[in-house]
């Protein structure tokens, strides 16, 4: 029978409605995402920490001259600024001056002075100073010593929070101080933020016999040249932990718990190794690893109540920095994270988290924005899907430690993965405005300095039905 040209109509009219309704009940599935795997391969080099007389452990001249000076935030938003360093041969003091001019340090700020001992080792006096009353978005200069030993430095504070200044971070991890170490630190500095978040692992110590901290001063001495310049937001990974009770040393965290404080009561926080700050834009909260997480416990408790606090009209952009990475597809540490993915993930993707960084696995990683809050194991619904609501996970563990890089990837590669590449370097994000930033992560390409992976992220809160997936532009070399 003929049918009639109305009724063809008709039908070809259901066929697309019906696909369409296909198309879109696959929803975000159906999106076609890139997943790369570099082809760049490295030069093999051996990974071994510089030796003890390297420049760039130099001693700073003159008898007992302030050395292995540091600053983190001494408040929640850069009003506060808390300033660290070590003298080695006699206590001195712990006043700082600073002020709006070099040449006019008319403040002043008493700190407190502490020591620790590990197994053979006593550090040095190590002094803790918060400078209070500062402006935003101004710079100050800062002094510590005595007479030809007084050594000054500057520091620029975070615009305050809010939605409109911009804001650039680097974002290092899994440091060490070996000669990638020093390229990956050299390489930010010729372009860097206003402000570092170190996703953990700072000076492999306990990767040398009896957990040398004579390590620990090395790289203070080492990093110096740009955390004395700019706050640094730390996160412990499993390298600060410094368990080694066949030593006699039972209390974790104990050298890095000395030497880098945080702000953490500033956000009601119980520990140091949990906390958030706010620079312009930007909510950073930052969770431990390597502490309990478990339902209910103080961790848990302060997460679910510190997310409650966000005020995205205010602080747009979410992050999370964790040491261990919810998502990773390289063998090395593979599915690690899972008992923090359960925990926390449901939370994450709940309240729009714009982007979670982790360290610990020595490669690079982008993921697309995926969520796996469906877990059950009682029936196995345990697969990743793509969710415009998650957040992207991104892995920056390769600062260039002496443990070398991580050069095992999973294959397939999983959707998940946007870019993945085992090479050392660092990334930079610069948040434009309340509603788009710009990302890109830097290679160390055997002595050079080398953009590989850059993307624009749209903001999850501001824009939560935006596929950014699209921005992404990875090179292939």
């Amino acid at each position: 029978m003929e049918r009639k040209p109305a009724a063809a109509a008709a039908l070809v009219v259901v066929v697309v409605v019906v696909l369409a309704a296909a198309l879109f009940s696959v929803g975000e599935a159906a999106h076609p995402r890139r997943c790369v795997t570099s082809t760049y391969r490295r030069k093999h080099q051996a990974s071994d920490d510089m030796p003890m007389d390297a420049d760039v452990f130099a001693v700073p001249p003159g008898r007992n001259a302030p050395q292995q000076v540091h600053i983190t935030l001494g408040d929640q938003t850069g009003t506060a600024m808390l300033v660290s360093w070590v003298t080695v041969e006699a206590e001195g003091n712990s006043t700082v001056l600073y002020g709006r001019a070099a040449d006019r340090l008319d403040l002043a700020a008493e700190g407190t002075t502490t020591r620790y001992t590990f197994y053979n080792y006593t550090s040095g006096f190590i002094h803790h100073c918060t400078l209070t009353g500062l402006d935003h978005g101004t710079r100050y200069y800062y002094a510590m010593g005595f007479g030809d030993t007084v050594r000054t430095f500057w520091f620029t504070t975070p615009p305050p929070p809010g939605p409109g200044a911009p804001l650039r971070l680097g974002l290092i991890g899994d440091l060490g101080q070996t000669p990638d170490s020093n390229s990956t630190l050299t390489h930010y500095e010729q372009h860097p933020g206003d402000a570092v978040l170190f996703v953990g692992d700072l000076s492999y110590a306990d990767k040398h016999p009896l957990h040398d901290n004579n390590r620990w001063d090395t790289w203070g001495r080492f990093s110096e040249r740009s955390v004395a310049y700019q706050p640094w937001i730390w996160t412990a990974g499993n390298h600060e932990i410094d368990y080694a009770p066949e030593i006699g040393e039972t209390v974790a965290f104990k050298p890095f718990s000395h030497r880098y404080p945080t702000p953490y009561r500033a956000s009601d926080s119980s520990e140091p190794y949990w906390y958030s700050v706010k620079m312009g834009p930007a909510h950073i909260i930052v969770l431990s690893s390597y502490s309990a997480f478990g339902k209910y416990t103080p961790q848990w408790k302060w997460l679910e109540q510190e997310l409650k606090r966000v005020d995205r009209e205010t602080t747009p952009w979410l992050f999370i920095s964790a040491h261990v990475p919810w998502y990773n597809s390289n063998n090395f540490h593979f599915m690690e994270g899972e008992p923090t993915r359960v925990q926390f993930e449901q939370m994450a993707v709940d309240a729009r988290v714009d982007i979670v960084f982790a360290g610990h696995v020595h490669a690079y990683e982008r993921s697309h924005r995926y969520s796996n809050i469906k877990y059950n194991i009682t029936d196995g619904k345990c697969t990743p899907v793509a969710d415009r609501r998650a957040p992207v996970y991104i892995v920056i563990g390769d600062g260039g430690n002496i443990e070398g890089l991580a050069d095992e990837l999973t294959w397939p590669q999983p959707a998940y993965s946007a870019f993945r590449e085992y090479s050392y370097g660092h990334a930079v994000l610069d948040i434009k405005n309340h509603t788009h930033a710009h990302y890109a992560w830097y290679r160390n390409h055997d002595g050079n300095k080398v953009t590989a992976d850059t993307t624009w992220f749209t903001n999850r809160y501001h824009m939560p039905n935006h596929d950014d997936s699209v921005y992404s532009n990875t090179a292939y070399v």
